[in-house]
């Protein structure tokens, strides 16, 4: 039987999602005369804010922003914390992240996405009050691997990204060259059965190519700049039932005060942490519950504004 707390509980949840939706809208735009369309959610006590943060949202392949939305919890958040979130729609359900033109429309039609999110934050930001030292961008899978990619190629306008269960194109590797530094938390499970800790092919080969973890780190690390030595911890295994636990390290002193954090997840699959599991775990892996990706992802980037 359900106790009393917690539905009150489940109700206190649901009317916070409902909320949150009210103040979400869809808008379109053509940049490059190509219709996209993006969910913009802004908080309804935003006038009572100064310049605010702008944090985008990238869902992964086959999904859209809505689903990304639900699945992230980024509105209930920015509600709260006082911050704009664009949740944008990749043409054809995918993101031109640097992968093969083989893996997606999107792909080989060489879609032009960075561009459409630098015309979304000067669309944003005419409307808003914006503060341009205080972008940021996070997406699972191909809004992870997308969420390199943009990084690199806009780091002018990127304070910091945090992917999720999504690494750096192997076919982009040679073409990494930053022009500014980045803050970067990636977020990766050992046990992801999609996309590949140690890097290689993703869903099986099937999905193109992704770097060692690692690797990636160590890209990033050094072109901030970062300390080469690391600090390194653990997260209290909170939730024993998840079989999941989290190791984290951190490449600090980097330039302009970057970072570079890795949550390294053992046991984790192809999920969101603290989200739902939206497939069965046979399927995606398992969901870890020791921290919620959501909160310790807007954390980073509250610590990480451009100086």
């Amino acid at each position: 039987m359900i106790s009393r707390f917690a539905l009150c509980v489940l109700a206190t949840l649901a009317l916070s999602q409902e909320a949150a939706a009210q103040n979400t809208n869809r808008r379109e735009m053509e940049p490059h005369g190509q219709k996209r369309t993006y969910l913009l959610h802004v908080p309804a006590d935003l006038a009572n804010y100064q310049a605010v943060p702008l944090v985008f949202v990238f869902h992964g392949g086959g999904g859209d922003g809505a689903g990304i939305e639900r699945m992230t919890r980024f509105s209930e958040l920015a509600d709260r914390e006082g911050f704009i979130v664009v949740y944008p729609d990749g043409l054809w359900k995918n993101w031109n992240d640097g992968r093969a033109p083989s893996v997606s429309r999107a792909h080989r039609e060489n879609v032009d996405d960075i561009g459409f999110v630098a015309a979304l934050i000067d669309a944003v930001s005419m409307d808003h009050r914006v503060d341009s030292k205080r972008i940021f961008a996070t997406g699972i899978s191909n809004g992870g691997i997308f969420s390199h990619y943009l990084a690199a190629n806009l780091s002018s306008r990127i304070a910091a990204i945090a992917p999720v269960s999504g690494g750096i194109a192997e076919r982009f590797r040679d073409q990494f060259k930053p022009e500014k530094p980045v803050s970067v938390f990636i977020i990766q499970g050992t046990d992801d059965p999609l996309v590949p800790f140690h890097g290689g092919g993703i869903v099986r080969g099937r999905r193109g190519r992704i770097i060692d973890t690692d690797e990636a780190v160590r890209l990033w690390a050094d072109c901030d700049g970062c300390l080469r030595e690391p600090q390194s911890g653990k997260l209290p295994d909170t939730d024993s039932r998840d079989r999941c636990t989290v190791k984290w390290y951190s490449w600090t002193h980097g330039r302009d005060d970057t970072e570079v954090k890795l949550y390294v997840i053992q046991g984790g699959g192809h999920t969101w942490p603290d989200g739902p599991q939206y497939l069965p775990a046979l399927l995606v892996g398992r969901v870890c519950r020791d921290f919620n990706a959501t909160e310790a992802i807007w954390e980073f980037f509250k610590s990480h504004p451009r100086p």
